[in-house]
């Protein structure tokens, strides 16, 4: 099989995605966010790059580094508690928190332990920067000490949502003297080998937004003991997105994009085939996420993104002059997992592999006029639709590949990475 004619593979950080493929760097994509950001690094530890510095994320499986790293797309968020870690500023800081005991996410003795004393024995902080019928996720990082239960409480107006996380099972149950009302979902992940992070996401109802956290149970004494946190985040979003610190005042994280890969002579307009090994986080419902293939516009372009339906969908356009010569939707299990998709664009012969599998075949369509197709981008052809999500591997091919070289390139190399790339060890 032949070399793809661009091929992105993470390796390098820096103020572009470095392509590997051509070697004269035409195929290098243009990145752009304002401010700084916190990755994961080879040692497994939160980081802060600098201002318009991309992001190579590495992957943790069971909490420990596996594999190579990714590239990092995300959304603008604001952290909006003004105290991400200094807990000793929240109510009831003072005299619950004990600051500096124990080695953070970051590799530093920054964490502190929450002791519960008492049946309601909580620490909290408020924000004044909701908006009514937004939604919010509200999460943080949390060690076992003596106890390996967690309480999560985001209040507002009407709205009181209390959640109890088993940090060890992830058994989630609703905590004492709350309507739950305006809660959406829960989640915990093993972050590393000594902290998880949990979180909930809830519909707000007020502009002042109270969080909380307990240690153990929320309500009675049954699950008291002692936690270990560090770096709390509300973020108007329906998940937790990379850690924003802040000390005093709320922050925020600039969108990010990464455009204008290629040229003319780098895509062939009659036939090629676009590969990616991608995934992406949750959406809400019409925010697509895409990467594409076209000529600045959205009227000549080959794309493949995610769509929120039914859990998620990769779906796939094929457009010239504006009219779809092939479209297509699958179901994938969840958007939070790698997919390995090709599309293949030739003269009255299209098709999409997912995973292995031809998912889909049209024998009828015309393809571009010469000259057409000049840039490939983490968008839909124009500054919209930017893909948000996490890039293993990025691909073009100048020619159109044949099925059993599509199901190869496409397909899982070992059991080990089907396993983590579809997150089968959390089932």
């Amino acid at each position: 099989m032949q070399d793809p004619k661009l091929a992105l593979i993470p390796a390098a950080q820096g103020s572009k995605f470095y392509s590997v493929l051509p070697s004269s760097g035409v195929g290098d994509f243009a990145f752009s966010r304002s401010g700084s950001a916190t990755r994961i690094n080879k040692d497994g530890l939160i980081e802060t790059v600098g201002n318009g510095v991309s992001r190579l994320n590495y992957p943790m499986i069971d909490g420990v580094v596996s594999g190579c790293p990714h590239h990092i797309l995300e959304p603008q968020r604001s952290n909006l508690l003004s105290y991400s870690n200094d807990f000793s500023q929240w109510s009831n800081g003072s005299s619950l928190i004990s600051s500096n005991t124990f080695i953070s996410p970051d590799g530093t003795l920054n964490a502190s332990t929450l002791d519960k004393t008492s049946s309601y024995g909580a620490i909290g902080i408020g924000t004044s920067s909701a908006s009514v019928g937004q939604v919010y996720t509200f999460s943080v990082f949390v060690k076992i000490n003596t106890t390996n239960y967690i309480s999560l409480r985001v209040g507002g107006g009407s709205n009181d949502v209390r959640k109890e996380i088993n940090l060890i099972t992830g058994v989630v149950t609703d905590g004492a003297g709350a309507n739950q009302s305006g809660f959406i979902d829960s989640n915990v992940e093993n972050f590393n080998k000594d902290f998880y992070r949990a979180s909930i996401t809830v519909t707000g109802d007020a502009t002042t937004l109270t969080c909380n956290v307990y240690a153990g149970e929320v309500g009675n004494t049954t699950n008291d003991g002692l936690i270990d946190i560090y770096g709390a985040m509300l973020e108007q979003g329906s998940y937790p997105t990379s850690y924003i610190p802040t000390n005093g005042s709320t922050v925020t994280r600039s969108a990010e994009t990464a455009n204008g890969s290629g040229n003319s002579e780098v895509f062939n307009d009659s036939e090629g085939v676009l590969f990616a090994n991608i995934n992406s986080q949750t959406l809400s419902s019409g925010n697509d996420r895409v990467l594409s293939i076209s000529d600045g516009t959205t009227n000549n372009r080959i794309f493949i993104g995610f769509r929120e339906s039914a859990g998620g969908v990769i779906y796939s356009f094929v457009i010239v002059g504006g009219v779809a010569q092939a479209n297509y939707n699958t179901n994938i299990t969840s958007l939070n997992t790698y997919s390995k998709v090709t599309l293949k664009y030739k003269q009255n012969d299209f098709s999409i592999y997912v995973n292995g599998f031809k998912v889909y075949e049209d024998t009828s369509g015309s393809v571009f006029p010469s000259g057409t197709l000049s840039n490939l981008s983490f968008n839909q052809g124009i500054s919209s639709n930017n893909f948000y999500g996490k890039t293993k591997e990025l691909g073009y091919y100048d020619t159109a590949l044949t099925d059993a070289e599509l199901e190869y390139i496409t397909s899982y190399r070992s059991l080990n990475e089907l396993v983590t790339s579809l997150k089968l060890n959390t089932l």
